[in-house]
């Protein structure tokens, strides 16, 4: 009869241990698998993130090309007018910079 109870209590904790076991297994593989799709959902946010970035970066180029251009247009409609423009009448006539040089 002692046998028989220790062997039960054998079998008993032997199966103890064998569903213990497979709790260790499932809750891993959950944890796995929670891992994996944070790891995914973080891999995205990243892409997403690395996107928006050059999506600006490349707004912010097109905004300096944009002003260079204009910058460099209205740099020549100046050089345009200025070769246009009339010399100041007090040069050449004995006032070079606007002063009297002492000849008359």
């Amino acid at each position: 009869q002692e046998r028989r109870e220790m062997k039960r209590k054998l079998s008993k904790e032997m199966v103890e241990k064998a569903t213990r076991e497979l709790e260790k297994m499932q809750l891993q593989e959950k944890a796995d698998i929670k891992y994996k799709e944070w790891l995914k959902k973080k891999r995205a946010e990243e892409a997403e993130k690395k996107k928006k970035e050059k999506e600006k970066e490349k707004e912010r180029e097109a905004e300096l090309q944009e002003k260079r251009t204009r910058s460099e247009k209205i740099f020549k409609e100046w050089l345009q007018n200025a070769r246009n423009r009339p010399q100041p009448a007090l040069n050449g006539y004995g006032f070079p910079h606007g002063k009297s040089t002492g000849l008359y």
